[in-house]
C-alpha cells in the first residue's frame, strides 16, 4: 500500500467518525459531539491535503484523471469550502449534511481503482490545474447551496405543517438558509463562469479550438444557464426562499450528472480514459 492510499484511507475513517458526531449533535443535541466533529473534519480535511500533494507527486499531475482522484478532489474541495462558510455562519447542521456528502465520494473513491497513470499528453498544460481547481471550487460552493436549499424544504414543511422534529431545533431560520443559498450563488457562478472560459482557453491551446461541444462541454453550459436563470431571478424578479431552494436542487441534480453521467456513461475528451491517454 502506497503512502498516498494510506493516507486517502485514514481521511476517510475521519470524515466518517466526524460524520457520526455531527449527527449526534444535530439528532440528541449534544453540542460538545458537534465540536469535537468540527476538530475531527479539520484533522481529516488536513490529511487530506496531504493525500492530494502525496498523490501530485506520486503521479506528476493535478490528481483528477480517474473516478478515485476526483471524487477525492471533489470531497477536498467540498469540505474546504464548508470551513469558509463554517467561519460566517457556525452552524454544526450544516456539516452534519456536508460531511456525510465527503464521506460518500470518499467511499466511491474508495471503491474505484486507484493506480495513476500518466496524462494524455495534450493534456499537459498548466491551464489544467488551474481549470479544474475553479471547476471543482465551483461545484462544492453549489454542493453546499443544494444543502441550504434542502434545509429550506425541510424548515419551511415543518412550519407549515406544524410538525416539529429534533431536526427542527437544530435549524436556522429560513431567512438565514436563504442567504446562505444566496451567498453560494454569488460566489458559486462565478467560479463556473471561469471554470468553463479557463477550459476553452485550454481546448483552444490543447485542440485549436475553444469549443468542441463534447458531452461534458454541453452539459457544463446547461447547468451554467440553470444557475445564471437562478441568479437573474433573484437579481431582477426577486425570486426567495421556496422557489430559489428549488433551483438550487435541480441545479445540484444536474451538476451532479455532468460530473459524474457524462464521465462514466459518455465518450469524449472530458471521459476518464481520455484523461489518462487510453
Amino acid at each position: 500500500m502506497t503512502l498516498n492510499i494510506l493516507l486517502f484511507k485514514i481521511t476517510l475513517l475521519l470524515y466518517l467518525g466526524a460524520t457520526v458526531l455531527y449527527l449526534v449533535d444535530v439528532l440528541l443535541r449534544k453540542e460538545l459531539a458537534g465540536k469535537a466533529g468540527r476538530g475531527l473534519l479539520l484533522a481529516g480535511f488536513a490529511l487530506h491535503c496531504a493525500t492530494i500533494v502525496t498523490r501530485y507527486l506520486e503521479a506528476g499531475y493535478t490528481p483528477v484523471t480517474n473516478l478515485h482522484e476526483s471524487v477525492s478532489f471533489f470531497a477536498w474541495t467540498l469540505v474546504g469550502i464548508y470551513f469558509l462558510f463554517d467561519l460566517r455562519y457556525r452552524l454544526s447542521v450544516l456539516g452534519a449534511f456536508v460531511c456525510p456528502l465527503a464521506l460518500v465520494l470518499m467511499v466511491v473513491g474508495s471503491a474505484a481503482p486507484k493506480v495513476a497513470q500518466e496524462i494524455n499528453p495534450m493534456l499537459d498544460s498548466w491551464w489544467f490545474p488551474v481549470h479544474v481547481t475553479l471547476a471543482f471550487s465551483g461545484n462544492a460552493v453549489f454542493t453546499v447551496a443544494f444543502v441550504a436549499g434542502v434545509m429550506y424544504l425541510l424548515q419551511e414543511r415543518m412550519l407549515k405543517s406544524k410538525k416539529f422534529s429534533g431536526l427542527y431545533h437544530r435549524l436556522p431560520s429560513l431567512q438565514t438558509l436563504d442567504s446562505i443559498n444566496y451567498k453560494c450563488l454569488t460566489i458559486g457562478f462565478p467560479l463556473m463562469t471561469m471554470g468553463i472560459v479557463s477550459g476553452a482557453v485550454w481546448a483552444n491551446s490543447a485542440w485549436g479550438g475553444y469549443w468542441r461541444w463534447d458531452p461534458k462541454e454541453t452539459w457544463a453550459l446547461v447547468t451554467w444557464f440553470l444557475y445564471a436563470a437562478l441568479l437573474h431571478g433573484r437579481l431582477t424578479i426577486g425570486w426567495r426562499g421556496r422557489r430559489a431552494a428549488i433551483f438550487a436542487i435541480i441545479g445540484f441534480l444536474c451538476l451532479l450528472f455532468t460530473f459524474f453521467g457524462v464521465n462514466l456513461f459518455l465518450s469524449g475528451e472530458h471521459s476518464f480514459k481520455a484523461l489518462s491517454g487510453q
